[in-house]
């Protein structure tokens, strides 16, 4: 086994359903916010290349598709976008987002979600994990007690909820951590972009879709989730898996996690992506068919485009052209997802 598949061994269910897929990934205010403390000395970070865009350009004879593979948690180092990015959201008169801006940014959100993780049967989180896991997460609260505190997320409050939902809130503390952010994912930057712009947004589907694909899972399911999202809180995954989006590398992401996740929880797999792909691929066919010429921007998780389950070449399987945009990209050599 080679160092880089080693690295990606376990399937990192966690990641691909924040970080990849874009399910729930806000996170869950559970106390009123902590009293803001004094901003840091800022402190000059030479900039960096923008990132290398995970981007295509889908057209019929009169309007145009764009597909970008979005991060939902990203650095302040991460923009300036492309030129490619900019572009295309230049072109586009309409911008799509996994859930329209008003239901991603509603304050309901985080409230739905607890609401579906609730414990109802009168048991604790603990009596369904086993002895090791269930250690494993006193470590990690002690660990991360104040954060946990000023967050209200306290060790007893946990005890209330489903596995998936703690196992969330393990990743997103982590990704805090790591200093991914999701108020700098490209959703976030592409809804105030859009209604700066005054763009139209809309998304694909709704809150509740997305809720009850997490509370769905089943009990083996959430099991290995929050036993994973404790893994991850020991080594740098997600770093990794951020170096490949900011390279545009589409083959090192879906060939280290999605096929990954595809082998191992192929379930899973299938409702979090195939199914959802399925689903979108029609409804991206409508604003390609829709009278006028207006063209549009699609924002979602970068593994939804990729694969062969992907939306990219579900399009290229109905006849389609779908050509990759990334004009920085002429030394990578080509692979399946570009």
């Amino acid at each position: 086994m080679s160092p880089l598949r080693s690295l990606f061994s376990w399937p990192r269910l966690a990641a691909v359903l924040v970080v990849a897929s874009g399910l729930a990934y806000a996170q869950a205010p559970l106390a009123d916010a902590p009293e803001p403390v004094p901003a840091p000395e800022v402190v000059f970070v030479p900039p960096r290349d923008p990132p290398l865009p995970l981007l295509w350009r889908v057209s019929d004879a009169d309007n145009t598709v764009y597909l970008l593979g979005s991060f939902h948690l990203l650095k302040p180092d991460d923009y300036p976008l492309s030129g490619d990015v900019n572009d295309a959201f230049a072109d586009a008169e309409a911008v799509f987002f996994e859930l329209p801006p008003e239901e991603m940014n509603s304050p309901q959100l985080p409230v739905q979600m607890m609401q579906a993780a609730v414990r109802t049967d009168g048991t604790r989180l603990d009596g369904q994990l086993p002895p090791d896991t269930a250690a494993r997460l006193r470590d990690w609260q002690a660990a991360n007690a104040d954060t946990l505190q000023a967050s209200g997320l306290t060790p007893e409050r946990m005890q209330m909820f489903e596995p998936w939902f703690v196992g969330l809130m393990i990743s997103m503390t982590e990704m805090g951590k790591q200093g991914l952010d999701p108020k700098l994912g490209l959703d976030q930057h592409f809804i105030a972009a859009a209604d700066f712009a005054g763009k139209r947004t809309g998304g694909f589907e709704t809150a509740a879709q997305q809720i009850a694909l997490l509370d769905g899972m089943d009990a083996d399911e959430q099991l290995q989730f929050i036993d994973e999202a404790l893994s991850q809180a020991a080594n740098d995954d997600l770093q990794t898996l951020h170096a490949y989006w900011r390279a545009g590398d589409a083959d090192a992401i879906w060939n280290e996690m999605g096929d990954d996740m595809r082998n191992r929880y192929p379930k899973l797999y299938r409702h979090i992506n195939v199914e959802r792909n399925d689903a979108w691929v029609p409804k991206i066919e409508q604003l390609l068919a829709a009278p006028g010429t207006d063209d549009t921007l699609v924002v979602v998780g970068a593994l939804h485009l990729l694969g062969d389950d992907g939306v990219v070449e579900k399009l290229r399987g109905k006849g389609y052209i779908v050509e990759r945009m990334c004009s920085a990209c002429a030394a990578v050599p080509p692979g399946p997802g570009r």
